[in-house]
């Protein structure tokens, strides 16, 4: 497995990618998806030794004070081969002067979160209540700006 920071994607593979972990959010319009990857502080991508995408990390930093990690997925049927934690470890040593290393994930009662949890916890990571934080979001889905729903 090789890690590799990449600029430039082609919309199928990484389309294939987000689709394989059912982020359909992103794939429903890949061309904004790969506008978003292009803009981001960096993506960490692995590949096998054939150059299969196997799976992604992508940041967004002032690379000063906070890193915030926007997506990190694997194909799951690469699962279980070591590639989430080898592309968030390397964020970490890229990363490891910023005072902020953050990231989020689907809430504990879920599936895919409790499987998360575990395997951030793994690598030191506490929830923001634990570090005495809080965390924030707007709704996903609300009216365009300047729309008054009055």
């Amino acid at each position: 497995m090789t890690l590799t920071e990449e600029i430039t994607f082609d919309p199928k593979e990484i389309s294939q990618l987000y689709d394989s972990v059912g982020w359909k959010g992103y794939t429903c319009d890949v061309d904004k998806l790969c506008r978003g990857l292009t803009k981001s502080h960096l993506v960490l991508t692995a590949r096998d030794e054939s150059g299969t995408l196997l799976g992604l990390a992508r940041t967004v930093s002032d690379d000063e004070s906070i890193c915030y990690v926007q997506d990190l997925l694997v194909n799951p049927k690469f699962h279980r081969q070591g590639i989430g934690r080898a592309l968030l470890e390397r964020l970490m040593r890229r990363y490891a002067h910023c005072r902020f290393f953050l990231l989020s994930t689907a809430h504990e009662s879920t599936p895919e979160g409790k499987r998360n949890h575990a395997f951030y916890r793994q690598l030191g990571f506490l929830s923001y209540e634990e570090n005495q934080m809080a965390g924030f979001g707007l709704p996903r889905i609300r009216p365009p700006r300047g729309h008054s729903d009055r």
